[in-house]
């Protein structure tokens, strides 16, 4: 039985993670959202990676949670709701988070259909391309009665405003991968057979500028949606009073003066292992 879970590391720090349940849209299913889990955490241990792009192999992206046969853990006297509310706790938050708190930069690559859960897992990475030939697609309410989650409640509304988050998710149309570009959903559009090298080509550009730098900046865009401009003006002063004491900008700065290209593998890598020891 192949891997439902297919992990690649570049020699530029580059892990590529591609879900392999073609069969079923690559839903998710407890085993394959725990190895996603695992593979985040354990990328974020390792100093080898410096770049995470996520992908699925075959026609989809993700469709969501396997409503067939999703292998949840589940005790006597346990109500659908309570088996849902515990996969939720154990499972999709969990990955939701690893993904979004991951301190190396994630890229999604959506390669085809993201329906229900496989949304917000779409929209959670720090950088979404799409495939021409994807489409986001909400069913939550119409089709099942429930709210959209796997963190999509708040990630399409902020990105795409209210009007067009209640069109998507009470209609449950079909949204093109170009109307998601248009709407600022994705980054990106390109074509299928070039989407994942293009994924891997800004990863990989990624792991040679300052990850540290590109993290905290992704932290600071999703703070502004919280916060008004004067909130987001004092948060900015003192995150700059950290970062511009840290050896990231003084080599930064220092190869700025010598016309060269910084060096901040070696330097990212001690901080973050101080980091975990900390922990």
């Amino acid at each position: 039985m192949s891997d439902i879970l297919e992990k690649e590391v570049s020699e530029s720090g580059v892990l590529t993670l591609r879900m392999n349940r073609p069969d079923v849209l690559n839903s998710l299913n407890s085993d394959i959202v725990f190895a996603l889990i695992d593979a985040f955490n354990n990328a974020a241990e390792d100093d080898n990676v410096r770049a995470i792009v996520l992908t699925g192999n075959g026609r989809g992206f993700c469709a969501g949670a396997d409503l067939a046969g999703g292998n949840w853990p589940s005790e006597k006297g346990m109500t659908p709701g309570d088996i849902t509310a515990n996969s939720m706790e154990i499972g999709f938050n969990p990955l939701v988070r690893a993904v979004v708190d991951s301190p190396k930069p994630v890229i999604t690559a959506i390669n085809g259909v993201a329906a229900g859960g496989g949304v917000g897992l779409a929209l959670s990475s720090d950088l979404v391309l799409a495939a021409e030939s994807a489409k986001f697609r909400l069913v939550f309410a119409p089709q099942l009665g429930i709210i959209p989650d796997v963190g999509a409640s708040w990630l399409v509304p902020n990105l795409v405003g209210r009007a067009r988050a209640n069109g998507l998710a009470l209609l449950g149309d079909d949204l093109s991968a170009e109307k998601a570009q248009e709407w600022g959903m994705v980054w990106e559009v390109h074509p299928d057979d070039q989407l994942v090298a293009k994924a891997q080509e800004y990863a990989a550009r990624m792991a040679q500028g300052s990850i540290t730098g590109i993290k905290a900046t992704v932290r600071a865009h999703d703070k502004a949606m919280l916060q008004s401009i004067h909130d987001q003006l004092d948060f900015e002063k003192e995150e700059q009073r950290h970062y511009t004491n840290q050896p990231v900008f003084f080599e930064g700065v220092r190869a700025f003066i010598e016309k060269r290209k910084p060096n901040f593998r070696e330097i990212e890598a001690e901080q973050m292992k101080t980091a975990r020891d900390k922990k």
